[in-house]
């Protein structure tokens, strides 16, 4: 359904949202919260120290299975030819972090694959997730049966629930979540609902993503908050988050004329798809992992307390532009101004000085190391 006022696509956690005081707004077609009643900083802190739950059912869910019941590593070999990550070896209940290529070697989406054993499921980024799927579609031969069967979940939604204490909140109802990895992933029941309990997110805290059949969305949600230690969250704080863990976005970081070495991908795509390659745009970016790109994606620290805004340009002391902020704001954890920018190579080194413009003139930032903060994913010993 289309909610009137924001002309977004509700969620099934539409009506709970606007119950806790979201303020909603249309972000990639869908009717999300910004914010609840705290206000962003709020939310932000308390996903730092406790726990927050994010509606992140925007995400695509897609499925691959085999074609005609054949065996799960024709699929895996198939995906390989629309990535650079290592599918075929991903071994069940494990997840990978991958992108989808262009043929000029940039980015059109990032995403994570995950073996469910039967079959691979991947979860794409809201706006681009029809590109996605027609890229897909032209690879399998123009349909969705084909080399594999691809199968768009459009019954599931998807919960974020970050921060320290969400291991706790989710073991209370799933124990068997505890033990999980981090970047693994195994079904569950919570309160008796068959849930697919992933040990991931995007905040750079612990945490777990949760796909929950629609119609049980609202109730798996508020299980959740009925532990002291969650509260709701929104976008503002999702993208706060993610900007002081340094994670590249779409639309931001990541775009089609960006390239993975440009933004400190390479380590997603391993030595033997590095050298098989098979990949769209795969000469240009082997090439650019083996003799360095000419531009970098790096940490901006500005020196007073004004944000840095995104599409800023970036000087040098002499006035040469020699880059772009591409995401910022102010990182309540860290207390101060945050950025993420792409800048020539010969800048890119961590505390060269540099001078961000934006509408009230010239200010001084720094090179700055990734992340501003911390990553806390959970690894067993």
């Amino acid at each position: 359904m289309i909610d009137p006022d924001t002309g977004g696509l509700r969620t099934p956690l539409f009506d709970l949202h606007t119950e806790l005081g979201g303020r909603m707004v249309n972000f990639g077609g869908h009717a999300l919260p910004m914010r609840y009643g705290d206000g962003t900083v709020a939310e932000h802190r308390s996903t730092r120290t406790t726990a927050g739950l994010f509606d992140v059912s925007h995400m695509g869910i897609v499925e691959l299975h085999p074609a005609d019941g054949g065996e799960l590593g024709g699929a895996a070999t198939w995906l390989e030819q629309c990535v650079p990550g290592s599918i075929v070896n991903l071994a069940p209940g494990r997840m990978r972090y991958t992108l989808f290529t262009t043929a000029a070697g940039g980015v059109l989406d990032d995403l994570i694959v995950s073996n469910l054993g039967s079959h691979l499921r991947i979860v794409v980024n809201a706006v681009r997730t029809e590109a996605d799927l027609d890229m897909l579609r032209r690879a399998n031969g123009g349909s969705d049966d084909g080399s594999v069967r691809i199968r768009v979940r459009t019954d599931l939604a998807l919960l974020a629930l970050q921060g320290p204490a969400a291991a706790q909140a989710v073991a209370r109802w799933a124990p068997a979540a505890a033990d999980l990895a981090f970047m693994s992933t195994a079904t569950m029941s919570i309160d008796g609902v068959e849930c697919e309990v992933a040990r991931c997110g995007y905040t750079g805290e612990d945490g777990f993503e949760i796909a929950i059949p629609s119609s049980e969305a609202s109730h798996i949600a508020q299980l959740l908050l009925g532990s002291a230690d969650v509260a709701p969250a929104g976008l503002g704080a999702r993208d706060t988050l993610r900007l002081e863990a340094g994670l590249p976005l779409v639309g931001h970081e990541l775009t089609e004329t960006t390239t993975p070495a440009e933004a400190g991908l390479g380590w997603s795509i391993p030595k033997r798809r590095r050298a098989e390659g098979g990949f769209p745009g795969a000469d240009i970016i082997t090439a650019q992992l083996t003799e360095g790109p000419l531009r970098r994606r790096v940490g901006i620290a500005a020196e007073g307390r004004r944000p840095i805004r995104d599409g800023a340009a970036l000087t040098d002391a002499n006035g040469h532009e020699i880059g772009m902020v591409t995401s910022g704001g102010f990182g309540p954890s860290v207390d101060a101004p945050v950025a993420m920018a792409y800048v020539a190579t010969a800048h890119s080194a961590d505390g060269n000085e540099l001078f961000a413009h934006g509408r009230k003139g010239p200010e001084p930032c720094r090179v700055a190391p990734l992340p501003f903060t911390e990553h806390r994913y959970w690894r067993p010993a």
